[in-house]
């Protein structure tokens, strides 16, 4: 799986012209135990770093950012009934929302793997 993040701790990968986004293990591990997430409206538009959705944990609050312009297609249902799911499979299973994207160029330049790890450990 080819994955892009962002500097805000998101994780996107793209599907054709639709993209998954959740947050990373590293914002997991930062938040804590994850009690509740406020996921987007089906059919909203987003640019790209709009506040998209909040995280919540025992520790703290946090938004969470679109990562590129679009329209939420879909949410993750289970997640917002079992938000745990963030913390146990935040790569899988915990993922946030999809997103039809109205500029895929935007994805070309979030940070891949090696940058994203040199940025979230310094």
């Amino acid at each position: 799986m080819s994955l892009k993040y962002t500097e805000d701790h998101e994780w996107i990968h793209v599907e054709g012209d639709v993209a998954v986004v959740g947050i990373t293990h590293h914002a997991q591990d930062a938040l804590g135990d994850v009690v509740f997430v406020d996921l987007p409206e089906v059919g909203k538009s987003f640019a790209q770093k709009d506040v998209a959705g909040v995280v919540e944990s025992v520790k703290a609050a946090a938004d969470v950012y679109m990562p590129v312009t679009g329209e939420i297609v879909e949410v993750n249902e289970d997640l917002r009934n079992d938000p745990a799911l963030a913390n146990s499979d935040p790569l899988g299973k915990g993922w946030f929302f999809k997103v039809k994207l109205a500029n895929p160029a935007e994805v070309d330049a979030l940070l891949d793997e090696t940058a994203y790890n040199k940025f979230s450990a310094g």
